[in-house]
């Protein structure tokens, strides 16, 4: 069977770059690679981090909490955040200077109040999909590279969850960057790894287009 290729770009947004209210570091530096990179696929998605004022990953949401506590939630743990990609706002926006264009899709995810979502397939709570698993499979996509923000959360999450639903999955190591608390970036690589996601550099991927 052909296998057929598709480059999964994650929450490039305003609110994950330098300045924003949810900031990783050198978050900016993965645009230019990504560019780069989508002109070697002919099918890029994008995911967009897409919530509503009242989400229940915000702390100012819930009395008395601070950011990056923890709270129990009907699906689990849940991090409080700061304020981030609020729906409609310059925060949710694509990084102006990310190829947009290319996106034959925008899967905007953590859109209800009650549940977060770091997954580009999925949502915390392990049962509200994204329809990103359905597209890619109508289209007959059988590979699939991650690459975006943060690697340690919403990409790890979104690679592990290809790997899942039965994608040949890759990160792209060089066009992502982490927050690494706590040494959460190795502990993101060690469980993707557990699901046989491989990791690529992008001149490696490339040079295998």
């Amino acid at each position: 069977m052909m296998k057929k290729d598709a480059l999964l770009v994650v929450d490039v947004q305003n609110d994950f770059l330098p300045g924003g209210a949810l900031a990783v570091p050198e978050g900016d530096a993965v645009i230019e690679p990504i560019n780069t990179l989508m002109d070697a696929f002919d099918l890029v998605v994008m995911t967009q981090d897409w919530h509503p004022r009242g989400h229940i990953s915000f702390a100012s949401n819930h009395d008395g909490k601070n950011v990056f506590e923890c709270i129990e939630t009907d699906y689990g743990q849940q991090v409080l955040w700061p304020d981030h990609c609020v729906a409609g706002t310059f925060g949710a926006d694509f990084a102006d200077t990310l190829n947009t264009s290319r996106a034959v899709a925008i899967i905007r995810k953590g859109t209800s109040e009650r549940v977060d979502s770091y997954s580009g397939f999925v949502e915390a709570d392990g049962a509200s999909v994204t329809g990103l698993s359905g597209l890619f499979k109508s289209l007959g996509v059988t590979r699939v590279w991650v690459c975006g923000l943060a690697t340690d959360y919403c990409v790890a999450s979104t690679a592990i969850d290809a790997a899942k639903d039965g994608f040949e999955t890759r990160v792209v190591m060089d066009a992502c960057r982490g927050i690494d608390i706590d040494g959460s970036l190795q502990a993101a690589r060690n469980n993707w790894h557990k699901h046989n996601v491989q990791e690529t550099s992008v001149a490696e991927t490339i040079a295998t287009k």
